[in-house]
């Protein structure tokens, strides 16, 4: 059984200590590839290094609009750079993490910073990874006017018209540790309901615990109870499940088996 962490942030300080024991449990429950996250710009030159330091993980770069606060207009351009600096890198495989959050302010500039990063992915020819909150439709209207037809909504948690209308948008769902909490009712039904063949796994580590972890750091060996909650939910085995999601992964950021 493969499974892929298809976002992930294991570059970050927390991990600092203690990588090289976090991806060994990690594969030792069938997590072999990692995607790892560009958020700021000060952040992306560690992300190549790491991949590399792990071995099996890819990267991706972009402009998160939670740190809204510390991106400049310069860095558009230090992203155009990136992409051309790094474009016959085999590992990078993503624009992101990208997209509009509507409790972090500065809607106008989120969306200045968006475009300008949809742009880039097409001209690249790269998928996008977005990120979401309070804002799936806003986010839904942007693509459809300018952005590229394959990318991933990280962290899923709409209702199933939501989720419906990005799959026809050719978009993935990237399925999280939310759908271990049975509480998430409105998600869990949602997904239920939505095509397997549209969905990733993804731990969003060291955020997103998964039940039962609830104020701990998060990790990528925990993808196994995830694809466990998927499984039940769609009521098919955790092998088919796993395998269909980690051909999904492969496609979504267009890697060969």
């Amino acid at each position: 059984m493969q499974l892929f962490d298809t976002h992930c942030h294991l570059d970050f300080e927390v991990f600092n200590r203690d990588r090289h024991e976090v991806v060994e449990r990690a594969r030792a429950q069938g997590i072999e590839q990692f995607m790892l996250l560009g958020v700021t710009c000060e952040q992306w030159a560690q992300l190549p290094r790491v991949a590399l330091e792990i071995g099996s993980a890819y990267y991706s770069f972009g402009l998160h609009p939670y740190f809204i606060e510390k991106h400049q207009p310069e860095h558009l351009e230090a992203l155009k750079q990136q992409l051309l600096e790094h474009g016959s890198d085999g590992r990078l495989r993503a624009i992101g993490e990208i997209g509009l959050d509507a409790e972090c302010g500065h809607m106008e500039r989120q969306q200045q910073l968006l475009r300008e990063q949809l742009r880039l992915a097409r001209e690249h020819q790269l998928p996008v990874i977005l990120h979401h909150r309070k804002t799936l439709d806003k986010l839904l209207k942007m693509v459809r006017e300018s952005g590229p037809q394959r990318g991933v909504v990280h962290a899923f948690s709409g209702s199933y018209e939501q989720g419906k209308a990005w799959v026809e948008q050719g978009y993935f769902l990237g399925i999280g540790g939310t759908i271990t909490y049975p509480r998430a009712k409105k998600t869990r039904d949602a997904v239920a309901r939505l095509p397997l063949d549209a969905m990733v796994l993804e731990t969003d580590c060291p955020d997103m615990p998964v039940c039962g972890h609830q104020g701990e750091r998060n990790e990528p060996a925990r993808l196994r109870q995830v694809l466990s909650a998927l499984a039940s939910i769609t009521s098919l085995s955790e092998k088919d499940v796993a395998e269909r999601t980690y051909r999904n992964s492969l496609a979504l950021f267009g890697l060969n088996r």
